[in-house]
């Protein structure tokens, strides 16, 4: 067990490292100016994406549930954050009040986390799916439809248009239908984004080995074996997707304070974006949140580095995703994965008893 221990401990902190001298070495390459403005402008979106892909990792890697609505609960975080910065501009420090658009942005995606969670994780596989995915169109033109503005006597809500907010002279509308919210300080940087990223490693890792990151892996092996030891499906459940939501709207913050105005569009929010991030999940391999950084960052810069196929990103991305998912699923490649895995196995033995002899 200490063993096992030690080993986990070591991968984590190689995972850490990674990320570390990553951030190193960018940093070292910006301020030698041998970074392009375009690769710089990609930096706060890299990072972004890396925190999306690890948080749905944690559903569909260690929770074992196909979720296709992510980029809803990046929605969230985003409105969330961008509304309160937009409304304490001026009346707190800057750092705090990022800090504070971050905590609140996590607090709201989680709890809608849960709200969804309730009824939904009841569901399995592709019904599962198909309401996560109707979760995220619902919540991208919610917001494409809400005007909230703010005057003496308070805040005014509307889903209709400006004008029936009703709003005084010193009246200012603050989220405005489709043309979103503008004006948002740009307070996301490449160092606050790998302080985000670190954090949510930090907590994925530490979750999936403690004891409850034990009992959620139960679930996902064996539901009814699970449930005869005395665990709680769905406590487990919804925690392990509240944490999952709530660390997509810390992205979504990031995302919302990295543009000079913030729109619910098909593009940011939509099917595409979610599909997206699955794609990152799977390419890495479905519970490695090591791999899932890479995919990442690979899959974000190929676009820009192979313009010439940027019309194409979808149709790669789609057969990227069934040629991964037939070698993960697929029954010859699982037997072939078992063989393999018998002969290092084996072979490992034979080794140690060599050495022994």
């Amino acid at each position: 067990m200490k063993k096992k221990m030690s080993k986990t401990t070591k991968n984590n902190f190689i995972t850490y490292a990674m990320v570390i001298i990553a951030y190193v070495i960018v940093q070292a390459l910006v301020l030698s100016g041998s970074l392009s403005s375009l690769m710089q402008g990609l930096l706060v979106p890299l990072c972004i994406y890396v925190i999306l892909a690890l948080s749905l990792n944690l559903t569909v890697g260690v929770l074992g549930e196909l979720s296709l609505g992510h980029a809803g609960f990046m929605c969230i975080g985003a409105f969330t954050g961008a509304f309160f910065s937009k409304c304490t501009q001026g009346a707190m420090p800057d750092g705090l009040r990022f800090f504070l658009a971050i905590v609140l942005g996590a607090a709201v995606a989680a709890f809608f986390g849960i709200l969804i969670g309730i009824p939904v994780l009841r569901l399995r596989g592709d019904y599962l799916a198909i309401v996560t995915l109707a979760f995220g169109e619902i919540i991208k033109n919610v917001m494409n439809v809400l005007f909230i503005g703010k005057d003496s006597a308070g805040f005014h809500f509307s889903l209709k248009d400006q004008m029936s907010l009703n709003l005084g002279t010193d009246g200012v509308v603050i989220i405005k239908g489709a043309q979103g919210i503008s004006g948002t300080p740009k307070n996301s940087t490449f160092t606050i984004g790998v302080i985000m990223v670190l954090i949510t490693l930090f907590v994925i890792l530490n979750l999936m080995n403690s004891r409850t990151g034990r009992a959620v892996m139960a679930i996902r092996d064996n539901r009814i074996a699970a449930e005869s030891v005395g665990i709680s499906i769905t406590k487990y459940k919804l925690l392990a997707f509240s944490v999952s939501a709530s660390l997509a709207g810390i992205a979504g913050v990031l995302y919302a304070h990295n543009l000079a105005t913030l729109t619910a569009l098909p593009k940011n929010f939509g099917y595409n974006m979610s599909i997206m991030i699955l794609v990152f999940v799977v390419l890495g391999g479905i519970g490695n949140m090591r791999g899932s950084i890479i995919a990442a960052v690979l899959l974000t810069l190929l676009p820009e580095l192979l313009r010439g196929l940027n019309d194409y990103r979808m149709l790669i991305y789609a057969i990227v995703l069934i040629v991964m998912m037939l070698f993960n699923w697929s029954p010859k490649a699982q037997d072939w994965k078992a063989r393999h895995s018998l002969k290092r196995m084996f072979g490992k033995k034979e080794q140690t008893a060599k050495e022994g002899n």
